[in-house]
C-alpha cells in the first residue's frame, strides 16, 4: 500500500514527529510504503524558533509540495497534516489535488482559528472556512481531542476518528528522585508556547517564598523568561526524557481560549510517562488526560495552582502515588504501542473502502 505523507514539518516539528513520523516504523512493518514530503524543513523550524524565518526554505517547500500534489495519483492514499497548502484558498488547493485519490487528514490543534479569527477581514473571508472544506473532501479526519472533533462534526463530516498524541512507552520510564529537600517543578515545550508560563508567574514567586523549589523550563528561550523565577534549559530529542525524569512535578498552564482548547496535552503525557504527577489548566484535552486527584490536579485559578502545587510539594507519597497512576494510564491509553495498530487500521480502511467504491 503506497502512501504519500504530506507532513507540515520535518523531524524537528513536534506535531509532524509525533502525529506522523513516529508511527512509520510500525506502519511499514504492516505493509505500508511511504513517500514523506514535508512542506517546511528542519532549517525552517530552527529559524522559526530563533525568530528568523528562512524565506527560501518556504518557497522551496511550496514548490516541492505542489509537485507532490500533482503526482498524488501514483499513490493509494494521501495522508496530510492539517492542509496541503497553508494560506492558499481551499478551492485552489483542492483543484490541484486529484479528485480520485483518497485523502486522510490529521489535526492536533485548532489550525482553522488562524484563519477564522484572523485580524484581517480579507483573510477571514477567503480562508475562514478553508479547513472545513478540506475536512469535507477527506475520506478520514483524525483529531487529537474533542474540541477538534466537534469542529469536524459541525462541517457535516461523519468519518471522524479520535487519536491522542502519544509517547513511545519504550523511550520513557518512571524514575523517582530521592528526596533532598529541593522540589523541581518542570515544564517542557517550545519557544512558541513558553509565554504560557507567565500565567502562573505570581504563583511560582509565592511558592518560592514559602518552600524550597526550583522551576525549570525545557525548550524556552532565555529571554522569554526574563523576570521570572524559572531556569531555561535547552531541548533536544535525545535528552528530553532524562530532563523530565529530573522533575518532581510537571506543569501545563494554559489560558481558556479557542486556540488553546484545540491543544492535545502532549507534555502532560510526557510527564506521566516518566512517573511524574501533574498540575494543568482545565483546558482542551487536559480535562480528559488528567483525572482530578488521580494523576494530578486541574487548576483553574491562581489559588488552585498554589494549593495543588503545595500539596504535591509537601508529600512525597502523594507524588509517587499520582506518578505511578500516570505511568499506568499512559501505558493503557496514551502510548504508541496502543495507538499504532488503531491508526494502521484506520488508514487501511480508507484504502479498502476506496477500492470497493
Amino acid at each position: 500500500m503506497r502512501v504519500l505523507l504530506l507532513s507540515r514539518y520535518g523531524s524537528l516539528g513536534a506535531s509532524s514527529r509525533l502525529r506522523f513520523l513516529q508511527y512509520l516504523p510500525y506502519l511499514e512493518s504492516q505493509g505500508f510504503e511511504f513517500s514523506v514530503c514535508p512542506l517546511l524543513d528542519n532549517d525552517y523550524v530552527a529559524g522559526l524558533y530563533r525568530g528568523r524565518i528562512p524565506v527560501f526554505s518556504v518557497l522551496a517547500g511550496y514548490m516541492s509540495r505542489l509537485v507532490s500534489m500533482l503526482r498524488a495519483n501514483r499513490y493509494d492514499l494521501v495522508w496530510a497534516e492539517k492542509e496541503m497548502l497553508p494560506w492558499i484558498p481551499a478551492r485552489i488547493e483542492l483543484a490541484l489535488f486529484p479528485a480520485t485519490v483518497p485523502l486522510a487528514v490529521d489535526y492536533d490543534d485548532a489550525v482553522y482559528h488562524r484563519y477564522d479569527r484572523h485580524s484581517l477581514s480579507i483573510v477571514r473571508r477567503l480562508l475562514g472556512r478553508k479547513i472545513d472544506s478540506v475536512m469535507r473532501r477527506a475520506e478520514l479526519v483524525v483529531v487529537g481531542n474533542e474540541y477538534l472533533g466537534e469542529r469536524a462534526r459541525k462541517t457535516g463530516v461523519t468519518r471522524i476518528k479520535m487519536l491522542p498524541t502519544v509517547v513511545d512507552a519504550t523511550r520513557y520510564s518512571a524514575k523517582h528522585r530521592a528526596p533532598n529537600g529541593l522540589i523541581t517543578i518542570g515544564w517542557i515545550g517550545s519557544p512558541s508556547t513558553a509565554h504560557y508560563l507567565r500565567l502562573i508567574a505570581p504563583v511560582l514567586q509565592k511558592m518560592g517564598g514559602s518552600r524550597s523549589i526550583r522551576v525549570v523550563a525545557i525548550g524556552a528561550n532565555p529571554e522569554q523568561l526574563e523576570g521570572l523565577p524559572i531556569e531555561p534549559r535547552p531541548w533536544s530529542e535525545d535528552s528530553e526524557v532524562a530532563e523530565i525524569q529530573k522533575f518532581d512535578i510537571g506543569i501545563m498552564p494554559l489560558p481558556n481560549e479557542p486556540w488553546e482548547q484545540g491543544k492535545c496535552g502532549y507534555k502532560l503525557i510526557q510527564y506521566m510517562a516518566c512517573g511524574k504527577p501533574v498540575v494543568a489548566s482545565p483546558v482542551g484535552a487536559n480535562t480528559a488526560i488528567v483525572r482530578e486527584g488521580i494523576e494530578g490536579f486541574l487548576a483553574a485559578t491562581e489559588h488552585d495552582w498554589y494549593a495543588s502545587l503545595g500539596k504535591l510539594c509537601d508529600s512525597v507519597s502523594l507524588r509517587q502515588r499520582m506518578g505511578a497512576a500516570g505511568r499506568e494510564r499512559v501505558e493503557a491509553e496514551y502510548s504508541l504501542q496502543v495507538t499504532a495498530p488503531r491508526l494502521g487500521q484506520m488508514l487501511r480502511s480508507v484504502v479498502e473502502k476506496s477500492c470497493v467504491a
